[in-house]
């Protein structure tokens, strides 16, 4: 595959990795509660994520709440929040670096640029993709350490933005990886070939013998 169909697949999965890290900043899906053990209560679920918990009862009804304070919050949402919403800018930002710098586009006529510029967006698609992942990551120690803790009492497990965030943030480090090895300076057609010219003047066109 040439490395204008590498930079198409990389842009497609940087779309869906952006998808995927928005879909995590947004729906509260991060933690679930648990009806094991003593939790046998289902008449309602309580759901939880970056900005708000919800509560949804068995007929459908869901009502949510925001957040009072930001303050209050554990270290591992806070630090969600920010890298959450740090990776999807710089994906956002790679993938316009990407299509300036792609072959298939004609925003940067100059060649020998180009590939300094995808190499730039797949750094940048490898950052996001640790952004994303990192926050994700902690969020799930945490809701399983707190599990197997028989100290507490409200048991929640992983909810389903923590697997798309982890799908998410693989798709943007697989993007990464692919723009940073296709993303190589282009080799000179001349071969180094060199061209010499004679000097006329060094020898005499005509010479008179006597």
């Amino acid at each position: 595959m040439g490395s204008t169909g590498v930079q198409i697949v990389c842009v497609a999965l940087g779309v869906l990795g952006l998808i995927g890290g928005i879909v995590c900043c947004a729906i509260p899906r991060w933690k679930v509660s648990s009806f094991t053990g003593q939790n046998i209560v289902t008449a309602q679920e309580t759901e939880e994520g970056l900005w708000m918990s919800c509560v949804v009862q068995s007929t459908g009804q869901q009502q949510c709440k925001s957040y009072e304070s930001m303050l209050v919050l554990p270290s591992d949402l806070q630090a969600a929040r920010a890298m959450t919403i740090i990776s999807c800018m710089v994906t956002s930002l790679a993938i316009l670096i990407l299509f300036a710098g792609a072959d298939f586009t004609t925003c940067v006529e100059n060649e020998d640029i180009k590939p300094k510029i995808s190499l730039v967006a797949g750094i940048a698609l490898l950052v996001s993709g640790l952004l994303l992942i990192i926050p994700v990551s902690w969020s799930a120690h945490n809701v399983i350490r707190n599990f197997y803790n028989p100290l507490v009492a409200q048991k929640m497990e992983l909810g389903t933005c923590i697997f798309i965030g982890w799908a998410a943030g693989v798709l943007l480090i697989l993007a990464g990886g692919l723009l940073m090895c296709f993303s190589r300076a282009k080799s000179g057609s001349s071969g180094g070939t060199a061209k010499y010219y004679g000097n006329s003047a060094s020898a005499p066109a005509n010479k008179n013998y006597v």
